[in-house]
C-alpha cells in the first residue's frame, strides 16, 4: 500500500486515488514527472496480488504486462522483517524480468531508524535489487533521493510529453475515481471492493463558472444500495459532498455533483459490464 500516494506526492498534485484498503488501484494511471535532469513517467498499476473474480483477473493481467513495458520497476513494501506469502509471490515474478528492481520501503516515519536495516537485509535476502531506498510516500521523506535514483536506470531520449502534462488520465476518468475513493474511505469492509463508478454527464455551463456532473456507484446487492444511500440519504450525500470537494479542487471551478446508486449483480465476473465501467482486457 502507498504506491498511489508515493506518485501523488512525487509529481505534486492529486491523480491517483488512495486508501488504506488493499487493490484500491484498478487501471493503469500514467504520470509524468519533468525537471531540468529530464522526464520520468511513472505507470501506477493494481497490485499483484491472488484474483477471485473477473476484475481481479484484469488487475492481475494490468500489472504483469506493465513490468515488460517500462525501464525500470519500483517494488514499494511495508516495513517489516516478515516477508509474507504475497511478497514471495510478487517477487517470484519480478525475478523473471530482466528489469532493474528498486525496492521502496515504505512508512519508514512510523519506526525506528535502526530498524531499517533489519528491514532491508530481510527483502535482500528474496531478490536482488538494484537499489534499495527507505521513504515515506505521506510525508514525502527521501522523495529527493528516489527520484535521482531512477534518473540513474533510465536512458536517454527525447521527452514523451511537454512540461505542463502531469497525467494521461482524461479529467471523467479522474472525477469517477475520485468519487469512488470517497466510498472507499466511507463504507464498511465488505462493500467498496464490489463498488464501481460511472461519471454519466460532465457539463461546463455557458459562462464556465460551473461543472454539472452526473454519476452513478453501482454495486453487486441491494442490501449494499440500500447502505451506500444510508438512512435518509445521509451517506451518499456525505460521499457526494467529499468528491465535490476533491473534484472542484481538481477542476478549480464550483461542481453541482449528483449521485445515483445502481445496482449490477456479480458485475466483477461479468465481461461486458466492466468493459462499461472501464475495464478492458482488449485495452491491457
Amino acid at each position: 500500500m502507498g504506491k498511489s500516494t508515493l506518485m501523488n506526492q512525487i509529481i505534486g498534485q492529486k491523480i491517483a486515488i488512495t486508501s488504506n484498503k488493499p487493490q484500491t488501484t484498478r487501471n493503469r494511471i500514467q504520470t509524468v514527472y519533468t525537471s531540468e535532469k529530464g522526464q520520468i513517467v511513472f505507470l501506477d498499476t493494481p497490485g499483484i496480488h491472488k484474483a477471485k473474480n473477473k476484475l481481479g483477473e484484469y488487475m492481475v493481467t494490468v500489472a504483469e504486462r506493465t513490468l515488460k513495458e517500462v525501464d525500470v520497476v519500483l517494488w514499494l513494501v511495508e516495513p517489516t522483517t516478515f516477508i509474507g506469502a504475497g511478497e514471495r509471490h510478487i517477487a517470484e515474478q519480478l525475478s523473471r524480468i530482466h528489469t532493474p528492481v528498486i525496492l521502496v520501503i515504505n512508512k519508514i516515519d512510523t519506526v525506528k531508524k535502526e530498524e531499517v536495516l533489519a528491514f532491508i537485509d530481510a527483502y535482500r535476502k528474496i531478490l536482488d535489487f538494484a537499489e534499495i531506498v527507505p521513504v515515506s510516500a505521506l510525508k514525502g521523506l527521501n522523495k529527493d533521493i528516489l527520484i535521482d535514483v531512477i534518473y540513474q536506470y533510465l536512458p536517454y531520449g527525447p521527452m514523451f510529453y511537454d512540461e505542463d502534462t502531469v497525467t494521461d488520465q482524461p479529467v471523467r476518468q479522474i472525477a469517477a475515481e475520485l468519487i469512488r475513493e470517497k466510498a472507499l474511505k466511507l463504507l464498511d469492509e465488505e462493500i467498496p471492493h464490489g463498488v464501481a463508478v460511472s461519471v454519466d454527464s460532465m457539463k461546463q455551463r455557458f459562462k464556465g463558472s460551473i461543472w454539472d456532473i452526473e454519476a452513478t456507484i453501482v454495486c453487486e446487492r441491494d442490501s449494499h444500495k440500500g447502505i451506500i444511500i444510508g438512512k435518509g440519504g445521509g451517506m451518499l450525500k456525505k460521499i457526494g459532498s467529499a468528491a465535490r470537494y476533491e473534484i472542484e479542487k481538481m477542476l478549480d471551478s464550483k461542481v453541482n455533483l449528483k449521485l445515483w446508486v445502481k445496482v449490477k449483480k456479480d458485475w466483477r465476473d461479468s465481461d461486458f459490464l466492466m468493459r462499461n465501467f472501464g475495464y478492458d482486457k482488449k485495452e491491457v
